[in-house]
């Protein structure tokens, strides 16, 4: 494990799509799932465009309308059971592994916070083989399709020790730049994700192209 501390830059990292490069495996099985339902199918500049949280929201920008509760629960089933299967050939994003282990030797700490089902998000994390790198991971442990703010602050509350103020959160969405805000950390959000780069500048916090962009920038921005 890292060694946590209250000065020194701590990352916060999302997972689903910014660790684990994970974005083609999300819009098959978006497509897999509208297929099911008969919503015609989206291609990644469309998804990257429309993503919002909360998810049912995203729903209503393609089907005109908010999904009933029915719809909802069967749509959020279908993808998740083709995102399982999608997900598996997944990897890790190009030089995660490097830029974990340098953060780490460098005496700093770093965490995971991922709205990705808890029971699901730590046996994959375990199995690409980069748990040991995190103070704490942490996935999501209510409903699904909701934000990521009162989730981003019970995780410092666990974290202890560990101001938000001397943190900075990486992820891919807007929503990770809003639960950064909700509990006074920074945040950088990078591209290769679920949202377009104009959606992304939108939330008014660095947008940066690759990773190891971010870890540089995050660097700077909190010490």
């Amino acid at each position: 494990m890292a060694t946590s501390g209250k000065h020194r830059t701590h990352l916060v990292w999302d997972w689903n799509g910014t660790l684990l490069d994970d974005i083609h495996a999300v819009l098959g099985a978006t497509n897999a799932a509208f297929a099911e339902v008969d919503l015609a199918p989206i291609t990644l500049e469309q998804y990257r465009e429309t993503y919002c949280v909360p998810i049912p929201r995203f729903y209503e920008r393609l089907m005109g309308r908010l999904p009933t509760p029915a719809e909802w629960e069967r749509m959020d089933g279908l993808f998740n059971r083709h995102y399982t299967e999608q997900r598996r050939a997944c990897a890790l994003t190009e030089g995660v592994e490097e830029l974990l282990t340098r953060w780490q030797l460098g005496g700093r700490s770093q965490s995971l916070l991922s709205m990705y089902g808890h029971e699901h998000l730590v046996p994959v994390v375990r199995g690409y083989g980069i748990e040991r790198h995190f103070v704490r991971v942490d996935g999501r442990t209510g409903p699904s399709g909701g934000s990521k703010a009162q989730h981003m602050e019970r995780h410092f509350e666990v974290l202890g020790d560990i101001a938000p103020e001397s943190a900075v959160v990486i992820g891919d969405a807007v929503d990770d730049a809003v639960a950064a805000a909700h509990v006074g950390a920074r945040a950088v959000l990078y591209t290769g994700g679920s949202h377009s780069r104009s959606s992304l500048e939108a939330a008014g916090v660095p947008v940066v192209d690759t990773l190891a962009e971010a870890v540089a920038l995050a660097e700077r921005m909190a010490d």
